[in-house]
C-alpha cells in the first residue's frame, strides 16, 4: 500500500478514512486532526496557557508532545494515586518524558498527603474507579485554579468519548449527554475549563502516534479497571467499526451536532434536583453542588474510619 499523500510505502492503515500514511506523513496527518479539533470545538486561543493532564499513558503524553509542537504554552501535571506498582511506572514515564523535553511537569503525590487512592477507596459510596475519579477531579481543577491556567487539558480520545456516549445513550442520562462535549465551560468561580483536544483520533492512532514518535509511555492498564463497564462499550464499538469503519466518529460527531437538544437533569447540577447554585466547599474551597464537596466527604469519612457498606466493583 502507497501513503495517500506522498506515495511512499504506507506503514499505518486507517480503513475508517480509506487511507495509509508512510510514518511522516501520519505525524502530519495526527497534528492535523488536532489543528481542525481545536478549530472546529473552539478548545484553543492564542492566549490560553493549558495544564495537561498526564497519567504516563499514551494519549495523555501524545497529547503533551502534540500541544507543545504547535506552539500551545502547556504545562503538565501528574497525580501520583499511590496504586502500588502502577504508579511508580507510570509517575517515571511522565517524569521521563517531562526531563527529555525540558518541559515543566507538577506531580501531585497523594501518599506523601495520606490521600492514596487504595486508602480511602473503602470509605466510597461506589466503586474503586469512582473514588479515584473524585480525587482526580479535585486535584485537577485546584492545580488548574493555582497555578492560573485558562483551561485543563486532557487526554480522551475518540474511543473514551464514544464509549461513553454509548453508555449514556443505553442509559439515557439525558443530563450527562448534555454535558458531553469536547470542551467544558467553566460553569462557576474557580471552576476551570476542560478540553479534549484528541476527540477527532482513537485509540490506535494514538498509539502508532507514540510509536513513531519514540514516546515512551506505559502500556498496562490500571489494574483496577479491568472488568470496567466503559471498556465493555468500546469493544462493542471496535467491533462494529471493524464491520463499518468510520462508525465510532460518525456516531459521535452527529451526536454533537444534536448535543443541545439535552439538558441537565437530576444528578448532574448543584443539586438532586439540578436546580441549585455552585458554592464554595467549606472545607477546601473548591466550587461545590454542596456545603462539603465530594472529596471533603471522602476524606471525613476516612477520618471516622468508617468504610462504606457499598461493595467496590469497576465503575463504567
Amino acid at each position: 500500500m502507497k501513503c495517500t499523500r506522498c506515495r511512499a510505502p504506507a506503514q499505518v492503515r486507517l480503513p475508517r478514512i480509506k487511507a495509509g500514511f508512510c510514518p511522516d506523513c501520519f505525524k502530519l496527518y495526527v497534528e492535523r486532526q488536532i489543528k481542525r479539533a481545536v478549530k472546529q470545538f473552539d478548545l484553543i486561543g492564542p492566549e490560553d496557557r493549558l495544564l495537561v493532564a498526564v497519567s504516563g499513558g499514551k494519549d495523555s503524553l501524545a497529547l503533551w508532545d502534540l500541544l507543545v509542537k504547535l506552539g500551545v504554552r502547556a504545562d503538565g501535571l501528574y497525580i501520583d494515586l499511590g496504586i502500588t506498582g502502577y504508579s511508580a511506572t507510570s509517575r517515571e514515564k511522565a517524569q521521563n518524558f517531562a526531563d527529555q523535553r525540558g518541559l515543566s511537569l507538577r506531580v501531585v503525590d497523594l501518599p506523601a498527603r495520606g490521600e492514596a487512592v487504595p486508602g480511602l477507596a473503602p470509605f466510597g459510596s461506589r466503586s474503586f474507579c469512582s473514588t479515584c475519579g473524585i480525587v482526580k477531579r479535585h486535584y485537577f481543577n485546584r492545580a488548574a485554579a493555582e497555578g492560573g491556567y485558562s483551561a485543563l487539558a486532557t487526554g480522551h480520545n475518540l474511543d473514551d468519548e464514544a464509549g461513553r456516549l454509548l453508555g449514556n445513550l443505553l442509559r439515557w442520562q439525558d443530563g450527562y449527554l448534555a454535558k458531553q462535549a469536547p470542551s467544558l465551560p467553566a460553569e462557576a468561580p474557580g471552576l476551570m475549563r476542560r478540553i479534549k483536544p484528541l476527540i477527532r483520533l482513537d485509540e490506535y492512532e494514538m498509539a502508532a502516534y507514540c510509536f513513531l514518535s519514540g514516546i515512551d509511555y506505559i502500556i498496562e492498564e490500571c489494574p483496577h479497571a479491568r472488568g470496567a463497564t466503559s471498556l465493555k462499550y468500546k469493544q462493542v464499538l471496535n467491533h462494529i467499526e471493524s464491520l463499518m469503519p468510520g462508525t465510532k466518529w460518525n456516531f459521535y460527531a452527529e451526536f454533537q451536532s444534536r448535543r443541545r437538544r439535552f439538558t441537565p437533569g437530576p444528578g448532574v447540577g448543584p443539586d438532586e434536583a439540578g436546580t441549585g447554585a455552585w458554592r464554595q466547599c467549606s472545607s477546601c474551597g473548591q466550587p461545590s453542588w454542596l456545603e462539603v464537596c465530594s472529596f471533603c466527604r471522602l476524606k471525613q469519612k476516612a477520618a471516622l474510619g468508617t468504610p462504606s457498606q457499598a461493595t467496590p466493583s469497576p465503575a463504567s
